[in-house]
């Protein structure tokens, strides 16, 4: 009797509060090329980081969507973060979702430890893509992750994509792909072990 090798568990968090953004569109075009390769994926969009309230570490205990979020990246293999590069920054929602993680503290595996992590950051303009790049991949290693040693900064707007949700641009295609595929190796490594 031969078993299937398990499916890795590829978690897309990202996007804006504005519902189809460009972070958000190429956050599924990477999951979709993760599908592709034989994961199996879910996705956290910008609808669901809005309505997450500010983390508050004070008693109370957490809401819902918090536990939703913290369950789901509890469950990953690897993640990957999708955000606009605001002010030369992650976005305020995406920081707020990051900070949420604090919940998996106390876990046997804390924070996102153990799991490969992939970074696509979008603006229209090149300047907030290597900023937000290195200001998320410290926050990862804050929270003990593994960032893929590429990361993808696109320099895209809401024209960028075909009617498909594809990038028009094959290099900013291939970024998305390295990204995702990154994830997926890692991933699969660390289930195999």
């Amino acid at each position: 009797m031969s078993s299937e090798p398990a499916k890795p568990l590829i978690v897309g968090i990202g996007g804006t509060v504005r519902d189809g953004s460009s972070t958000e569109r190429a956050l599924l075009a990477a999951l979709r090329t993760a599908e592709a390769a034989g994961a199996r994926t879910r996705f956290l969009g910008g609808t669901f980081l809005a309505n997450l309230p500010i983390y508050n570490p004070q008693p109370g205990g957490p809401t819902a969507d918090q536990l939703l979020l913290a369950e789901a990246i509890r469950d990953a293999d690897g993640v990957i973060i999708a955000t606009p590069g605001y002010h030369g920054s992650l976005s305020g929602v995406m920081k707020n979702a990051l900070d949420t993680l604090e919940i998996l503290r106390d876990d046997h595996r804390p924070y996102l430890t153990g799991r490969a992590i992939g970074v696509i950051v979008t603006a229209e303009g090149s300047q907030a893509g290597g900023t937000t790049l290195t200001s998320v991949r410290s926050i990862i290693h804050a929270l003990r992750g593994w960032p893929t040693p590429f990361g993808a900064a696109l320099n895209i707007n809401s024209g960028s994509f075909d009617a498909n949700g594809s990038l028009r641009d094959p290099r900013e295609s291939w970024q998305l792909d390295t990204v995702a595929g990154q994830v997926l190796e890692f991933a699969q490594r660390s289930i195999r072990q």
